[in-house]
């Protein structure tokens, strides 16, 4: 399917590898300029290096954290003039309840939560003005169904997720649209981070972790960077302007609801 979007550019935050990645890939794949953002500069030039290697893109890096106001006002400034925002964060630390202070929810909200919103503000008046623009947050299936080790990420994922429920009506008159990707478990080093967590509780191996956890997907498996991609670019296509404000899940049939 042609997507519509060849020629639009796109900022994808922490894009340097994982599900980030697997969204910069599917829109570079489409033809689309990119500006790619995360932490580490070194792994973030080298996949903005692949990607323009094998898709003739142009792309830009800026090595930043998205999650301070000096890391959001270099991306801000060079993803001026973007058609489509890409909202994504690396998820807070699991534990328990009784673990979390104050501090830690500040830094959970700085990151998944207030940061995409000051990248919405920041970008999509001019999406608007210009009649056309995609934004896609990347959230987590605990805001449809909480996880109770991933309390600070339930708390600030849920909160832009209101936040978007109501954004995404106001501007979707101009041509904007907001939407939200949950993912479930994929194959990223987030969820090697949560298999060792379950090595270590458990005292079993990283194989039988990931092993017990996929037993618990329909799927029978992790997803992929790639499917994941896949989808966040439809969402930026020109044939998703009448979805709106809307949370697609992308676990494996995990998340266990009747809608």
């Amino acid at each position: 399917m042609d997507l519509g979007i060849r020629g639009k550019k796109a900022l994808v935050c922490a894009s340097s590898k994982g599900l980030g990645l697997g969204c910069a890939e599917a829109l570079a794949e489409a033809g689309v300029d990119l500006i790619m953002n995360a932490r580490g500069a070194e792994a973030l030039e080298a996949s903005a290096e692949r990607l323009h290697r094998e898709y003739g893109v142009s792309v830009t890096c800026i090595s930043a954290d998205i999650a301070t106001p000096e890391g959001q006002a270099r991306v801000i400034e060079a993803a001026q003039g973007v058609d489509i925002l890409v909202n994504n964060a690396g998820g807070p630390p699991p534990g328990m309840w009784q673990d979390w202070e104050r501090e830690d929810f500040i830094k959970a909200l700085d990151a998944n939560m207030l940061a995409p919103i000051a990248l919405i503000k920041a970008l999509v008046p001019g999406m608007m003005e210009r009649g056309w623009g995609r934004v896609v947050n990347i959230t987590s299936q605990s805001v449809r169904a909480p996880i109770g080790v991933l309390g600070l990420s339930n708390s600030a994922r849920t909160g832009l997720t209101g936040y978007v429920a109501g954004t995404s009506r106001q501007v979707a008159d101009k041509g904007v649209t907001i939407n939200n990707l949950l993912p479930g478990i994929h194959a990223t080093d987030r969820a090697d981070a949560l298999d060792g967590g379950v090595v270590k509780a458990k005292g079993i191996s990283l194989d039988e972790a990931r092993a017990e956890r996929a037993a618990t997907i329909p799927a029978k498996r992790y997803g992929t960077r790639e499917e994941f991609g896949a989808a966040c670019a439809f969402l930026c296509s020109q044939h998703s302007g009448f979805i709106v404000g809307q949370n697609l899940l992308i676990d494996g049939g995990a998340t266990n609801l009747t809608m």
